[in-house]
């Protein structure tokens, strides 16, 4: 969905029209601009021809959970994925992508074997929240939430994913908090995120409690490490005294032992500080820790007086981790 363009084509029309269009696009979330009642016909076939809003996504349900993960072909050809999380409590999380692959490659992460192809438009990233929008307006339902969290890193694409998510809240209207954005660990892009006037969520991905084994993990971390980047997170925390979520996967005999989770206890009892520990969806290089080993890591943390939160792995069968169907040979 070409935003630019389509605002390009609406130049000599009246000034109330772009809100007609942007209500078409968000509020009763069209997918033809046939369907639109309250503009003509000349210019219904302009912006079909010029502006379709037909996506071009492929659907992978998981058997075991309520988990849609979708494959999304842009305009140029290339290939996006992003995951619809369906909670027992009635939220509805939409995982978006803002890069077609990540130029970061974390040891773990599938989508950084890619590489990077190119930073996403901001139309780009808003039709994969549009993708599951109408899927859900079927079965009168809406997404809930939405989380950066796909493919790439969202402060390497800052300016974008800031506009994408000023739509998301003011056409879509989904609250600033129900708004995430993870990074990897960009201190100018926290600092950036601290001076935002919308109460969007930080999350950081962590995965490990000190400098040597997340920077053999992370390279990032090498640019940025991890004292620093603690501290870039507390002064994000006096500005906005809103809390940030570090995450941090379960690998199996890599970041799981009780050692390390008494290392990360010491770092993490802040106040504000929350730990999301996550079970990993595997790959061909690591493993998920066990249920009993997760456990023990958070009950540790939580003897120390960290706040933990734990989040199970959705949708193994359909590959959920973002990345992965690309590793399978099923993006260009």
């Amino acid at each position: 969905m070409n935003l630019e363009k389509i605002y390009k084509i609406l130049e000599d029309q009246p000034k109330y029209r772009i809100q007609q269009v942007k209500d078409a696009i968000f509020k009763t979330l069209a997918s033809n601009w046939s369907d639109v009642s309250n503009i003509s016909k000349e210019l219904k076939a302009k912006l079909n021809k010029e502006c379709p809003l037909e996506i071009n996504g492929q659907i992978f349900s998981s058997k075991s959970t309520r988990t849609i993960k979708a494959l999304i072909t842009l305009a140029d050809g290339l290939q996006i994925e992003t995951v619809l999380l369906s909670h027992k409590d009635g939220r509805h999380t939409v995982c978006v992508s803002t890069q077609v692959g990540c130029p970061l490659r974390c040891k773990f992460c599938a989508t950084g074997k890619l590489g990077l192809k190119r930073n996403l438009e901001v139309g780009e990233m808003l039709e994969q929240v549009l993708f599951f929008s109408r899927l859900l307006k079927q079965e009168n339902m809406r997404v809930s939430n939405v989380v950066f969290m796909g493919m790439g890193e969202p402060f390497l694409n800052y300016s974008k994913t800031i506009k994408a998510i000023h739509y998301l809240n003011e056409d879509l209207l989904i609250g600033a908090r129900h708004i995430s954005v993870s990074t990897s660990g960009l201190i100018p892009g926290i600092e950036k995120l601290s001076r935002e006037k919308m109460q969007i969520n930080l999350a950081v991905s962590l995965h490990a409690p000190n400098q040597k084994l997340r920077s053999d993990l992370m390279p990032i971390s090498k640019r940025f490490p991890l004292d620093s980047l603690l501290k870039a997170v507390d002064k994000y925390i006096g500005k906005t005294g809103r809390r940030v979520m570090f995450e941090y996967l379960m690998i199996k005999g890599v970041n799981d032992s009780p050692e390390l989770a008494r290392e990360l206890a010491g770092l993490m009892n802040k106040p504000l500080y929350v730990v999301n520990l996550i079970a990993y969806n595997p790959t061909d290089v690591f493993r998920p820790s066990d249920k009993r080993t997760i456990e023990n890591f958070r009950g540790i943390l939580e003897k120390e007086g960290v706040a933990v939160t734990q989040r199970y792995s959705f949708g193994q069968d359909i590959d959920a981790a973002c990345g992965q169907l690309a590793n399978k040979g099923q993006c260009r």
